[in-house]
């Protein structure tokens, strides 16, 4: 069973939020699909249906690649099919989600540091946050690494809490203090869960209504998630 984060009741005030990208921040889910399905169309693969496609967003395309059954060589195809698409167009295919842009200045004028920590490719991550304003609100971006050998939430999770100045910490050691994660998936629980990270995930992305009930907090909109940031945080 992956590792969850402790009661958030019983933690010190954040100092520190990590956020996810894909269907945190913006809707990507459009660029994302459509580069999936050239990657499939590129080595064979039938298209699936929406009972897969459901949970394309958010984990690593890798490993999406390999629960279909595909041998390492359709793999290494498909992932280089899915890249070119991507980094051509398939980023741009995309946009920030209404009031995300409030619920980071509010932070912001917190005094309270922000990172972002996303299984989508390092490179293509900044990007996209450049691309739509939002990298100036971040001390880190935090993603998979080119080779793919740094892909798991909980290893991107890890970077980020580096780049910040933060040692992690797993749960069984006693766990990150101060820090809080948001997110939309349930890999963003147990990629922070796993450095005993409390996360809030939000209900505009791509999450099934499942997943919401390993997450410390579910939140509905972008005021609600304001809301419960400025009780969760250090006080400026």
């Amino acid at each position: 069973m992956p590792a969850t984060a402790p009661d958030p009741a019983d933690r010190e005030p954040a100092d520190l939020i990590l956020f996810d990208l894909d269907g945190t921040l913006t809707d990507s889910a459009p660029g994302i699909l459509a580069g999936f399905d050239r990657a499939l169309t590129a080595v064979g693969v039938p298209l699936p249906g929406d009972d897969v496609r459901s949970h394309v967003v958010g984990p690593p395309m890798i490993d999406t690649f390999r629960s279909l059954g595909m041998t390492p060589d359709q793999v290494d195809r498909a992932r280089a099919a899915y890249s070119e698409y991507y980094e051509e167009s398939g980023w741009a295919e995309n946009r920030v989600y209404d009031g995300v842009v409030d619920v980071l200045e509010a932070v912001a004028a917190a005094g309270v540091p922000m990172a972002v920590a996303t299984s989508k490719n390092e490179r293509v991550a900044t990007r996209i946050l450049e691309h739509f304003d939002l990298a100036r609100f971040f001390g880190a971006i935090a993603g998979a690494s080119d080779d793919g050998a740094r892909r798991a939430k909980s290893d991107v999770v890890a970077r980020a809490l580096g780049l910040m100045g933060r040692e992690p910490r797993a749960t069984a050691d006693g766990g990150t203090p101060a820090v809080v994660m948001v997110g939309d998936r349930d890999h963003d629980v147990f990629g922070a869960g796993h450095w005993g990270i409390p996360v809030a995930l939000v209900e505009w992305g791509y999450g099934l209504p499942a997943e919401h009930a390993a997450a410390s907090w579910s939140v509905p909109t972008p005021q609600a998630l304001s809301d419960l940031l400025a009780t969760t945080m250090v006080a400026a």
